[in-house]
């Protein structure tokens, strides 16, 4: 069945009065719906309204907690760690972007870690927090849930902990990597599961190493990591830093802990530090054209750079709504009874 489109600021003001019913306060409802939303614009679907409900469950059935109190625990001239408090992610991140932006004014650069976090959203929304600062952004996760395996092995020790770069280009757009270092984040398959569709070959296995493509089994077994060791190298590293460096949970804690625990880190680095900024975002446009403008193979009509299609999704969706599709509009009405607020327009 076709999705319907609902307007941006209905699916925000929906989201702002669930969460808000659900015990956030009214400031901190509107701020987690509108970045929730930016998963949608960004066209990151298994990261945006799709995860509205899991959020408002975590909230009510107690791993969430919905007065959180974010602190920063400590901090040195160009680095902090902060407590989440077992918040909504989306303000934890929000808070742990601002702190970093504000240390790279003054510092060049800023690393800040969190534990004490939830899931957050797409990893791009915030490596790109630092663009209107003319700086470039970094964020790494580790997956809240496991879902791979080490390379070789069956046993879950693994998120599909993602990475996101954020470059700004002067007349282009800027450039924006968001990857998780599984063959497909485990939003794809959540969104494929409500939709009744079947996996691809290649994206999960079972204990005898043989293809999952009912997107109903994949408990059953693990997903794929990219490029096979690398991409497993890449999820231990990320894990790594970004949860235990911090404090978080990674490898064989308990998944099903009451709260989880999630590690993440930002990256926040002026451009000035290194030269001037319109030159070098020239630069960058000059290196996005090369590519675009680059040969192509047989049958390929263009050569895309990360972040186009995020782009071109937002400019549509801001346009003509988010699409939400049958399944998940049934689940938000549900979600919505439950809580007594009306539903989706």
């Amino acid at each position: 069945m076709i999705a319907s489109r609902v307007p941006v600021p209905v699916v925000i003001d929906f989201a702002a009065r669930a969460f808000a019913k659900a015990g956030v306060s009214a400031g901190d409802a509107a701020k987690a719906a509108r970045l929730l939303i930016e998963s949608d614009l960004n066209g990151s679907d298994g990261h945006g309204i799709f995860r509205l409900v899991q959020y408002i469950g975590g909230l009510r059935n107690g791993k969430v907690d919905p007065k959180g109190v974010i602190t920063v625990d400590m901090e040195g001239p160009a680095t902090a760690h902060i407590d989440g408090g077992n918040a909504l992610g989306h303000l934890v991140m929000a808070r742990a972007t601002e702190v970093a932006i504000e240390k790279a004014k003054t510092q060049g650069a800023a690393w800040v870690g969190v534990r004490g976090s939830n899931h957050a959203g797409a990893a791009s929304i915030w490596a790109s927090q630092m663009l209107p600062h003319d700086m470039i952004g970094i964020y790494l996760a580790v997956g809240s849930n496991n879902f791979m395996a080490p390379w070789g092995g069956f046993e879950r020790l693994l998120g599909t902990n993602p990475i996101a770069f954020a470059v700004p280009g002067l007349e282009e757009p800027p450039i924006l990597f968001d990857m998780a270092t599984s063959i497909a984040a485990n939003g794809k398959v959540q969104v494929a599961q409500s939709k009744g569709e079947k996996l691809p070959e290649g994206w999960v296995i079972d204990k005898q190493g043989r293809p999952i493509t009912d997107a109903n089994k994949v408990d059953d077994g693990v997903l794929l990591p990219i490029g096979d060791y690398k991409g497993y190298g890449l999820s231990l590293m990320i894990g790594l830093i970004g949860a235990t460096l911090n404090g978080g949970q990674f490898g064989r804690e308990p998944t099903d802990a009451k709260a989880s625990n999630t590690g993440q880190a930002v990256l926040a680095l002026q451009i000035s530090r290194f030269g001037d900024v319109t030159a070098f975002k020239r630069q960058v446009d000059r290196v996005a054209r090369d590519i675009r403008g680059s040969g192509k193979l047989p049958g390929v009509n263009e050569i895309r750079l990360p972040g186009d299609r995020a782009y071109a999704v937002r400019a549509e969706r801001l346009r003509d709504g988010i699409p939400v599709p049958p399944s998940l509009r049934a689940a938000l009405d549900k979600m919505a009874d439950g809580l007594g607020i009306e539903r989706i327009a």
